[in-house]
Formats: structure tokens, sequence, C-alpha cells
């Protein structure tokens, strides 16, 4: 071994300390041992981590499934309350009009009013038929309201 290797001290000339191998050893194991002691307890925190991270996952599932059941419902909820506002569109439209509710098939009032209007003009081209003496059945005639009925449409149509 040479001179540096077993004397330990300082050199006198460059000032510098100098180790022989087992010093350098010995203090190599010693801060070995002072990281393992620092970090003893390294597995247990990682199992506990472990742990939180699988807990904390279960618990976000069923905040999940919690939100996707309230998102759901809240779907659920919005198509009913439509449904509800467009049914008493339609009713009013309906008494308004005179056309039967289940004739209407819009969902804002504008298109109900205009659907119920073609419809009454489908329904009623001429306006009502044209009745002589205002309705008044004809007794004078002797005819039979089957053949007044025919010259009616034979005149009209």
């Amino acid at each position: 071994m040479s001179e540096q290797n077993t004397n330990m001290g300082n050199d006198p000339q460059t000032g510098e300390k100098t180790f022989t191998q087992d010093d350098v050893n010995r203090i190599v194991q010693s801060r070995i041992v002072e990281v393992k002691n620092k970090y003893a307890d390294y597995d247990d925190l990682k199992a506990k981590a472990t742990k939180f991270d699988e807990m904390e996952e279960a618990e976000k599932t069923e905040l999940q499934k919690a939100t996707e059941k309230a998102d759901a419902l809240q779907a659920q909820l919005d198509q009913i309350t439509k449904s509800n506002k467009v049914r008493d569109l339609r009713m009013k439209v309906s008494k308004e009009t005179g056309v039967p509710y289940d004739l209407l098939s819009g969902d804002d009032e504008e298109s109900c009013k205009t659907q119920a209007e073609a419809i009454l003009k489908f329904a009623n081209p001429n306006g009502y038929p044209k009745v002589k003496d205002s309705g008044e059945p004809s007794h004078v005639s002797g005819k039979k309201t089957r053949d007044l009925f025919k010259d009616w449409m034979n005149e009209n149509f």
C-alpha cells in the first residue's frame, strides 16, 4: 500500500487530508446506514399511499356513478318539463282555434297557430255551405231530406 492509503492525517505540504481505504469504507458505510435509516419506513409509506390511492379511486367511482345518475334524472326531468310546456301550449291554441289538441304537432305557439289555421282552411275550404232560406226546412216542396241534400250537392259542387 502507498503512504496515502495507510496514513490518515494532514499533508503539511498541500494542506489536504488523506484517508486510508478503511476510513473511506467506514465513511461510505456510515452514509449508507444513514440513508437506510432515513428511508426505513419507505415500504410502509408506499403501501399506505397505494391503499390511499385505491380508496380515492373507489370514492371517485361512487361519485361518478352518483353524478351519472343525477345527470340522467335531470335529463328526464327536463324532457318531462318540455313535454308539459308543449302540451299546455297546444291546449291553449286548441281552445283559441277550436282545432282538436291531437291534431296539433308544433313545439311553439306560432307554429301551432299556423298549423291550426291550415287545418281549419283545409277542413272548411269555402266556408260554411250556403243554405237556402237560412237553413229552414222546406216542407212545402214535399221532398225528403235525402233529395234536398242531393239537390244542394248538385248546386254547389
